[in-house]
């Protein structure tokens, strides 16, 4: 059962270009089924009928999310399409079998006035802080998910014309715009910051360096951006995807279309980029009542 489960994450790799995040939860996700499976004798996947997948996602049980589970049963679906289609089984025995239904929750967003306070938190006199600025303003000004910001390379950055050439999920590209405050914030690291942190690594390509020179990871933006919500008194729990969220938000309010900040965030499908419309909704019924004298 293993071999045909790393057939089909090589053909996931090499055909459909999907992101390594993507690839590592449906790894995870399927060799679960595998365990699930096998501790049932079920130890070939011709084997595999429709009861036993919906055994599987019984078994979850209610400590997963509904959002979890569809994307457990996604990856399932997709698995068994691929080894009908190649053959590998008869039947495909998750045909027919129903995403569980579940409504999405609205992304938590900052105010304006929270996003000011956070960058204005860098110190720009040194290094890090000269760094941590420019990734503060470019996740706000272009929406960023912070697997992009970190995988950015110098030849994507843009400065005199103002954009980013991004590459995205299942490695499509786009481009977005920086803005002047993210553009300034930008040239100031890559002149100073950055050839500071540098130090001897001159071949790394990456924008954004950690103190050792090196590419940034996702848990170290997680942990700057942490320490910067503390020093501005932000009381949620701030997140680099809350900077995404908030950049959608704003931009919508104050006139934005949806189909322009679909193409900004990257958006396969537009019914992903329109749950900031009731975002936005909630945003204006909360004014509403906090300031009307009637509410």
């Amino acid at each position: 059962m293993q071999g045909e489960l790393d057939l089909f994450l090589d053909y996931l790799t090499v055909e459909r270009g999907l992101s390594a995040n993507t690839l590592t939860a449906y790894s995870s996700d399927l060799r679960e089924l595998v365990e699930f499976l096998i501790n049932r004798n079920v130890v070939s996947w011709g084997d595999v009928a429709p009861e036993h997948i919906h055994g599987y996602l019984e078994s979850l049980g209610t400590n997963l999310s509904h959002r979890s589970r569809a994307r457990r049963l996604a990856a399932m679906r997709s698995f068994f399409k691929y080894l009908t289609r190649d053959r590998r089984i008869a039947r495909n025995p998750s045909a027919g079998i129903r995403f569980p239904k579940f409504r999405a929750a609205l992304p938590h967003v900052l105010s304006p006035v929270e996003v000011e306070n956070l960058l204005a938190g860098p110190n720009l006199k040194t290094p890090r802080g000269q760094r941590d600025k420019a990734m503060f303003e470019l996740l706000y000004a272009t929406g960023l998910r912070v697997s992009e910001l970190v995988s950015l390379q110098l030849q994507q950055v843009h400065l005199d014309p103002g954009y980013l050439v991004v590459r995205g999920k299942g490695d499509k590209e786009r481009l977005v715009p920086m803005g002047e405050w993210a553009v300034e914030a930008v040239q100031l690291y890559l002149e100073e910051g950055r050839r500071k942190l540098l130090r001897r690594n001159e071949q790394t390509m990456e924008v954004f360096l950690n103190s050792r020179g090196r590419k940034l990871s996702r848990q170290g933006i997680w942990k700057i951006i942490k320490h910067y919500a503390k020093l501005s008194n932000i009381e949620q729990n701030l997140t680099p995807h809350m900077l995404r969220h908030s950049f959608a938000t704003h931009l919508l309010e104050n006139g934005a279309d949806l189909r322009s900040l679909q193409a900004m965030l990257g958006h396969a499908d537009i019914s992903t980029t329109q749950i900031y419309t009731h975002v936005a909704r909630s945003r204006l019924k909360e004014i509403h009542k906090r300031h009307h004298p009637r509410p």
